[in-house]
């Protein structure tokens, strides 16, 4: 007997369940190995129960198919490990495992937020991205892994369900006192439905071959079976009149739709049935049964084909892009530049479509990228092979904008807006990695003559700390840092900061010019301290250690991106009401941000200033909201909510310690005992290592 010298290979199939489970998945992945068998190829089995076993596994084997891992205890590791590997790879996809919920409810009901895991959202991205093949279940769950994913799984097969035509049993005669359930009655699979209908019709029987998973009574014409085998659902079905399909989540197949469909059975179902999105449903039986028998061979014919070209094909560019982003404000054209950045390595070129304004102001930074007057590029946008507005994250204006893209991650994945930017472009191109892994860099040399910059001021005023306390502030950031001058950000709308100060202010510059002076001022800053503004995102482009202060809108998605920052949100544990415009603008107490202390604030900046500058002398500072209780043998300290106690062992520990707390850098640290509670100190961020500027 001849073989082919592909079958000799060294196929390697991992799944996260047995096989012997009666579901979907097991029984297409018990067929597709029997055929590769039957074919010769040199089939195996990994349920990843073992770590090191299943990377030993991979690196005997020439071609992994991977199925379901969210049960895999070692899930994303064995991922990342597969995509290191460089092994050649298809995904097999049976439900929407990128979700945390394996469901994608999300899509279907608008109350579910933040639904996925964000590290497994984009881990998979990237799994897609890299497949030789990807497999889905039907032409809707196709469709639903592009909305998020785009061009990463352009490499694609709709493969319909696996059932085993051959075993159909239909009947001429039909059942129609019997309205059949198969598998666990639970919400997912439409088990509230099919009670309703149970209601709705108590002259009907209703057998379940499964358990009972809902909360609720169950009514008297409902009653509860041991599971069957696929060949006896296959005979019931073939006798049984009409069937109920409702599932609430959108089911990525439905092979037991498909094996109704078929057994000539009425479907009562509804829009959320994968199988039914085929062309051959629900006219042409003869198409499906055709497809059917075909979809096994057709998986290993790509298999072959997947072996035969070893080498992926490179995916052309994008040719001339044009980028607009012509909606929010300035903080949010910063949040795109990441995104714009990675768009520009897939195109020929990239026009970014800015105010007329800042065109001189961006253009020297982006160096990848030529930076146009939004203005011109309008009258000229057939010139273009693609035109896309990045708009606003999230579309406050909806998707009503010219060339507008959509942001399918917003409200599913936890994550800063930069990384909703990168996600959405992602989905143009393949070849984009949608991993942040640098900041949108402006060049930043610290002065000679060192600095920091304040912004007291925004866009939206009733987002700003009180002037009076960023007045407070710099004067005791001059008793500090009596060496540092401070440049004041000051708009044309900002408050007037100079009335509020309490001396002679002779080391303040205010900057009063426009983007240039205020990014010229921002390139030599040694640290940033402002609202949530825009100025706070420039900080954030030349990598300025910030500190941001935030009141009614939370920090999450528009927080500081600075490599080295801090975020105040004064909301948490001081106000449970939810802000939105109208709310902020009746909002007489602002307690959000009335609550935020000046030591609050010096203690974000000591946290900053310890991160951004280890490699500078230092000084020890005592954390300036701590309490502190002398007693004779030792002292308690209060921080944030949190008690310690420390005890003298000796006079020579208390005098070393009160010299500690009362910021006396006179006495020496190299004492052993000392050494140790001085760690713990620092660990616990009452005491800081603070850089000495000079």
């Amino acid at each position: 007997m001849f073989i082919s010298h592909l079958n000799l290979k060294r196929i390697l199939f991992l799944h996260d369940t047995s096989l012997t489970t009666p579901r979907g998945a097991e029984l297409t992945i018990n067929q597709l190995i029997k055929l590769g068998k039957k074919k010769s190829y040199n089939v195996a089995i990994d349920g990843l129960k073992d770590e090191d076993r299943t990377k030993k596994s991979i690196a005997e084997a020439d071609l992994i198919v991977i199925n379901s891992t969210s049960r895999c205890t070692f899930e994303f590791d064995i991922i990342k490990h597969l995509i290191a590997s460089k092994k050649p790879y298809i995904k097999v996809e049976y439900d929407y495992n990128f979700c945390v919920r394996r469901n994608i409810l999300c899509t279907v009901d608008r109350k579910i937020t933040n639904c996925c895991n964000t590290e497994k959202f984009h881990l998979f991205r990237t799994l897609f991205a890299n497949a030789r093949l990807n497999i889905f279940q039907s032409p809707k769950h196709y469709e639903a892994h592009y909305e998020f994913y785009g061009e990463s799984v352009r490499h694609h097969l709709i493969m319909p369900p696996t059932v085993e035509v051959d075993k159909l049993n239909p009947s001429k005669e039909k059942d129609e006192k019997t309205i059949p359930f198969f598998g666990d009655l639970n919400n997912l699979k439409g088990g509230y439905a099919y009670i309703e209908y149970a209601n709705e019709h108590p002259e009907l029987n209703f057998p379940v071959y499964g358990r009972n998973l809902l909360r609720q009574e169950i009514p008297k014409n409902v009653t509860f079976n041991e599971s069957i085998t696929n060949e006896e659902v296959l005979d019931i079905l073939g006798k049984t009149k009409a069937i109920i399909c409702q599932p609430v989540w959108p089911e990525p197949s439905g092979r037991l739709a498909a094996e109704a469909f078929l057994s000539g059975c009425e479907i009562i179902g509804n829009d959320r049935i994968g199988t039914f999105s085929f062309d051959f449903y629900p006219d042409d039986k003869e198409k499906a049964i055709s497809d059917m028998k075909d979809a096994l061979i057709h998986f290993w014919n790509e298999i072959d084909t997947v072996f035969e070209s070893q080498i992926a094909q490179k995916v052309e560019t994008l040719g001339k892009v044009l980028v607009y982003k012509s909606y929010g404000g300035l903080g949010d054209i910063f949040f795109a530049i990441p995104a714009i950045n990675k768009l520009a390595k897939v195109t020929t070129s990239l026009d970014f479509a800015v105010d007329p304004r800042l065109v001189d102001f961006f253009t020297p930074h982006l160096k990848h990228v030529k930076v146009v007057d939004e203005t011109i590029a309008r009258l000229n946008e057939q010139d273009y092979d693609h035109v896309y507005e990045l708009g606003n994250y999230p579309a406050f204006r909806g998707y009503d904008l010219p060339h507008a893209l959509k942001y399918p991650t917003h409200k599913k994945v936890k994550q800063h807006a930069i990384q909703h930017y990168i996600d959405t472009v992602s989905k143009l191109h393949i070849d984009i990695d949608n991993h942040y892994d640098s900041y949108p860099y402006f060049e930043h040399n610290i002065a000679n003559d060192p600095y920091y910059v304040v912004h007291h001021g925004a866009g939206f005023l009733l987002k700003i700390w009180p002037t009076d306390k960023y007045a407070a502030l710099i004067e005791q950031l001059y008793e500090l840092f009596p060496n540092l001058k401070c440049k004041i950000i000051k708009g044309p709308d900002d408050p007037d900061i100079e009335q509020h100060f309490t001396q002679q202010m002779p080391h303040i510059e205010m900057i009063t010019g426009d983007m240039n002076a205020v990014g010229q001022a921002m390139s030599g800053a040694l640290f940033h301290i402002g609202n949530d503004a825009g100025i706070t995102h420039v900080a954030g482009a030349y990598n300025v250690p910030t500190v941001g202060i935030y009141g009614p809108t939370g920090p999450g998605s528009w927080g500081s991106f600075s490599e080295n920052h801090e975020l105040i949100w004064g909301k948490q544990g001081v106000c449970n009401i939810r802000c939105n415009y109208d709310v902020i603008l009746n909002c007489e107490h602002r307690i959000c941000l009335n609550s935020i202390t000046v030591s609050r604030v010096i203690e974000a900046l000591y946290k900053v200033l310890q991160k951004a500058y280890q490699d500078k002398n230092t000084i020890l500072r005592v954390n300036p909201e701590l309490e502190i209780d002398y007693g004779k043998n030792d002292c308690l300290i209060k921080l944030n909510g949190n008690e310690f106690l420390l005890e003298y062992h000796d006079d020579n520990m208390k005098e070393l310690v009160n010299a500690l707390l009362n910021e006396d850098n006179s006495k020496p640290t190299d004492d052993t005992s000392f050494k140790l509670i001085l760690d713990v100190l620092k660990q616990q961020n009452i005491v800081f290592e603070i850089p000495v500027f000079n």
